[in-house]
């Protein structure tokens, strides 16, 4: 999934901007969409539904006979994304957030102000055809996003698959207890572009095993916290023992191979960790 950030004063045209967006992507992909709402929480005016909430249910469903709106508490920005990845959606245009890390487009925002702003767009500036298909090859340019559920899936739609006898996954997660030693969290940086292209390299080469059907895999970046997920390789395999080798293999060439850097933050300090970046 591909995501792009709207962010802009209020009344500037983001909504407009957002419409305009969804329908161009649409043509290349599913779209999902993120808004941000102003206040504690969405007001359901006292309905039934409120009721369920106020009553200490983490997650409600309401459903009529065409639609169904899942209400999650604390999920936040980054729950409503994996939300949308889980799904299926190919991009994600979310609107507002100007303080995420996400890539972003500014209507009138001074863009100095900002991080990752890719486009600004003048205040009052006419959202024409020209404007929309560079907003749609920013967002197609992006690095995509995926959680453990979208790589499966994605691997599931190999038309190979059928020659599959098991899927099988990594999931590395930050350890927040170390000997003597508790991590805050970690960062990830890596150069645009060549981590990516290395892991297809790898993935490309490892497909080429016999009996290997598909492999897939995915480093997250920027700051992650304890307990929080860091990567994840799918395999799909015909048998189990080709399935496992490739899986191993593949998680310690990434280690080794990839350019990423990983810095820790510990109760003893900060520092960055030379060497296999996991």
């Amino acid at each position: 999934m591909r995501i792009i950030s709207i962010v802009g004063y209020k009344k500037s045209g983001k909504t407009s901007l957002v419409e305009k967006l969804v329908g161009a992507l649409g043509r290349y992909g599913r779209v999902g969409t993120v808004k941000h709402v102003s206040g504690d929480g969405l007001s359901l005016g006292g309905t039934d539904t409120d009721r369920h909430i106020r009553a200490g249910a983490e997650v409600t469903v309401a459903v009529s006979r065409d639609e169904l709106v899942k209400f999650v508490s604390g999920a936040g920005l980054r729950g409503a994304l994996d939300e949308l990845c889980d799904d299926g959606m190919d991009f994600a245009v979310v609107e507002g957030f100007k303080d995420s890390g996400l890539s972003k487009i500014s209507i009138g925002l001074e863009s100095d102000r900002l991080d990752n702003v890719v486009k600004h767009v003048d205040a009052g500036q006419d959202f024409d055809d020209e404007l929309i298909s560079e907003l749609v090859r920013l967002t197609l340019a992006e690095r995509e996003y995926h959680t453990l559920k979208s790589l499966i899936r994605r691997v599931k739609s190999n038309p190979m698959i059928r020659y599959a006898g098991a899927i099988g996954s990594f999931t590395g997660i930050v350890r927040e207890v170390t000997g003597d030693v508790s991590t805050r969290g970690l960062e990830f940086e890596h150069y645009e572009g060549v981590a990516e292209e290395r892991m297809e390299e790898i993935c490309s080469e490892l497909r080429a095993r016999e009996g290997v059907v598909d492999v897939r895999m995915y480093h997250r970046t920027g700051w992650i916290g304890p307990g929080e997920d860091i990567l994840y390789i799918v395999v799909a395999a015909s048998h189990r023992d080709q399935l496992f080798s490739v899986l191993r293999e593949a998680i310690e060439r990434l280690k080794v191979e990839v350019p990423i850097w990983k810095k820790e933050y510990t109760d003893r300090g900060e520092f960055w960790v030379e060497g296999e970046n996991g």
